[in-house]
């Protein structure tokens, strides 16, 4: 049995890598490790709660002592490191939670991980999931590529950018076995509603403004969170030692697109008059360090690993407006605070 550390398991992308893992590979024991912050929702793994190899631990990856003691007693032989502070405009409002938790988390994780494997590294793996962000802003034409250079605009970008930084240093110091990926926007079912689709879905299911940025003319390539732990999964079992990999969806879209597409669907989907809900569009002032374009060149993941994204945009969307309907238990739960409870629940009163 390989015992698989992965951090930040109960939010959006962990949830759905860590149920991945828990199913795909029974002879894994999958140690989900999340401090369950406002966007950390255990609700999101109550299908695989009671399965034998998925075990939780409720830990701050900012308090080394603690984590020390976590790798020593459980022996990880690999870690998938997801845990992290993501929305851009939270990082702005307070940069500091980004630093201490991007930064000095990652830090720990690596310290903590050199400390157990004591340089005996066959068989075992850091593995950093990061963000395109790192990039900076594209103009109207290129891609992302793994050797783009680093041009972050944002507390949260030039966080996730630190972290890299110190993955890829603790390769070439200590020869730490370490992969790196970078991923596109994700969307999906189980994502917090601060993000865009979310946010959009809610406002439309209640009559409520959609606010956009600016004009929307942002464009974001966009990747289905399944499809992101796939990816995550090849990375794991096939990825070179020290090499990094750009997932992207492949689906670019202006964010006013994106909106109408929703705005659509949705007013298919609740039996509206059409247009009905395109009327909820209210254009807000622009964020501070609102990059332009991202854009993910994936053409080395396709090409060496065989990995490309299995759904579109138009079916993805259609796909979690469906999950979204189905499960407004969980979504209330969500804005009501209520899902904060699961975890007593579940660990205090069984």
């Amino acid at each position: 049995m390989k015992n698989i550390l992965i951090t930040g398991g109960a939010g959006f992308i962990g949830s759905h890598v860590v149920r991945r893992f828990v199913n795909k590979y029974p002879d894994y024991n999958i140690y989900n490790l999340d401090k369950l912050t406002y966007a950390g929702n255990l609700e999101n793994l109550a299908d695989v709660h009671d399965k034998p190899n998925y075990f939780f631990i409720k830990q701050d990856i900012c308090e080394y002592d603690t984590l020390k003691d976590i790798f020593t007693k459980y022996n990880f032989d690999a870690i998938i490191h997801l845990a992290a502070e993501s929305h851009v405009d939270r990082s702005i409002a307070n940069p500091m939670e980004f630093i201490h938790t991007n930064i000095l988390g990652t830090v720990n994780l690596l310290n903590a991980a050199k400390n157990l494997w004591h340089n005996n590294y066959e068989g075992k793996l850091f593995y950093h999931i990061s963000t395109d962000e790192v990039y900076g802003s594209l103009g109207e034409t290129g891609l992302f590529t793994e050797t783009t250079a680093y041009d972050p605009r944002s507390p949260y970008s030039a966080s996730k950018a630190s972290s890299d930084h110190l993955v890829r240093a603790y390769f070439h110091t200590y020869k730490l076995p370490i992969v790196i990926s970078n991923c596109s926007n994700n969307y999906g079912p189980n994502q917090f509603p601060e993000k865009l689709i979310p946010l959009a879905f809610n406002n439309i299911k209640n009559n409520k403004p959609i606010p956009v940025y600016g004009r929307g003319e942002n464009i974001r390539d966009w990747l289905y969170v399944e499809d992101h732990a796939g990816a995550i999964d090849k990375i794991f079992h096939d990825g070179k030692i020290g090499e990094t990999y750009n997932i992207g969806g492949i689906n670019e879209w202006k964010n006013i697109d994106l909106i109408l597409l929703l705005c659509k669907i949705m007013d298919s989907k609740l039996n509206r008059e059409s247009g009905t809900s395109e009327r909820l569009i209210t254009f807000v002032k622009d964020r501070a360090g609102h990059d332009i374009r991202y854009a993910i060149d994936s053409t080395k993941l396709q090409n060496e690993l065989n990995w490309s994204p299995s759904v579109n945009f138009e079916g993805g969307l259609e796909k979690t407006v469906e999950w979204y309907l189905n499960n407004e238990k969980w979504l209330n739960n969500i804005l009501s605070g209520d899902y904060q409870k699961y975890y007593e629940q579940q660990y205090f009163l069984r």
